[in-house]
């Protein structure tokens, strides 16, 4: 009997015994599938490089391998370049030589863990499809009439014509953002008003004609116009997804704001750097003039000399002696003096007389008649 219970009782538990491999193996699969990436996701960045990702850091628990190929044009060829994140494989990076665009785009993206085979699905993908462009620059704005404004901008992306735009704006007393789809870079806004304050973005994103997308670009940097005085200080919230940056206020008259932070870069270069260097050139500049006025002001206008303490030893030590100043030799002095010596002349005048009248022939003197004197006397 008790070897009978035994058996009876061995033969029912057999199929309860073999349900937890069954059990365990469900679970292990929703377990799996739980923690399975759910496809690869492939961007091409403004045709310039592209990234395929299949996951996250935290989500992921083994090393994936892609493998690319074209359809009917190439091998099959690995990765080159991942991208990791916490120590596991997440991405690709394809560089721009290895992206052919309107060629069907095949990956396989596999790993190995635990003696079994994990597969990433993927789909077949047209690259020119997955174009992503960079976010429009150069955002200007101008008055075209009294009431009309227009906005203007340029893109990175390399081919212009493919792409479509949408602008968005709004004013300081509005509460909801305006969007306007456009297919040029120029945008016409008809009519503004002077009291409020606007504030402009653009997106951009490949038309029709190049590709079948709704990868968008990011929303470029803001361009502001207008007045905000009546604003009181009111802002109303921004959509999500819009950069944030800080709400600038104007008081003057209705005015263009284009690139307002290459302007304030512009400014800061030109008072922290440029007028402190121009003005120490400045005052550098007019001390050279100080001093080479000084030298001219010496030249036009010399300095009259005191010739007194030039004279002292002349006066004082040679009592006035200017030979014996100057330092002449006493042999060159006495050779000036005469050797020789002469004898004195006196020169006297006597008393004149008149002369005698007598008869004698006309223009014939007389005996007496010699010069106005009678007589000289000349004595050596």
């Amino acid at each position: 009997m008790q070897g009978g219970l035994h058996t009876k009782h061995r033969t029912m538990a057999v199929p309860g015994a073999s349900l937890v491999p069954i059990l365990l193996l469900g679970l292990g699969i929703r377990l799996a599938a739980a923690h399975s990436p759910a496809g690869v996701e492939c961007i091409l960045f403004n045709e310039e490089y592209m990234t395929c990702t299949w996951g996250s850091g935290q989500t992921l628990t083994a090393n994936y391998s892609l493998y690319y190929w074209y359809e009917n044009r190439s091998p099959v060829a690995e990765c080159k370049q991942y991208l990791w994140e916490r120590g596991v494989r997440t991405g690709c990076r394809f560089e721009q030589s290895e992206i052919i665009q309107f060629q069907p785009f095949h990956v396989r993206v596999n790993a190995s863990q635990d003696g079994r085979i994990l597969e990433i699905p993927s789909n077949r993908m047209e690259l020119q499809n997955l174009v992503k462009p960079e976010a429009p620059v150069n955002l200007t704005i101008r008055n075209m009439s009294s009431n009309q404004l227009q906005l203007t901008w340029s893109s990175p992306y390399p081919k212009a014509h493919c792409l479509e735009h949408v602008v968005k704006y709004k004013s300081n007393k509005d509460t909801s953002w305006m969007k306007q789809e456009v297919k040029g870079d120029i945008f016409s806004f008809p009519s503004v008003d002077y009291e409020k304050f606007y504030t402009f973005y653009v997106r951009s994103k490949i038309n029709n004609y190049c590709g079948s997308t709704q990868l968008w670009s990011e929303w470029s940097v803001p361009v502001f116009w207008g007045s905000n005085t009546t604003s009181k200080g009111r802002s109303s919230p921004e959509p999500p997804g819009s950069p944030r940056h800080p709400h600038t206020v104007l008081t003057v008259s209705p005015w263009l704001f284009a690139g307002m932070a290459e302007e304030q870069l512009q400014w800061f270069w030109i008072h922290t750097v440029l007028i402190p260097i121009a003005s120490c050139l400045l005052l550098l500049v007019l001390v050279v003039l100080l001093v080479r006025m000084e030298r001219v002001w010496v030249i036009i206008m010399p300095r009259i000399p005191n010739p007194n303490k030039n004279f002292d030893d002349l006066f004082i030590t040679h009592n006035g002696d200017f030979q014996e100043w100057v330092g002449v030799p006493k042999d060159v002095v006495e050779s000036f003096k005469p050797n020789y010596s002469e004898s004195i002349c006196h020169v006297s005048e006597l008393p004149y007389e008149p002369l005698q009248d007598s008869i004698h022939p006309p223009g014939v003197p007389g005996p007496q008649e010699h010069g106005p004197y009678k007589n000289s006397y000349v004595g050596a």
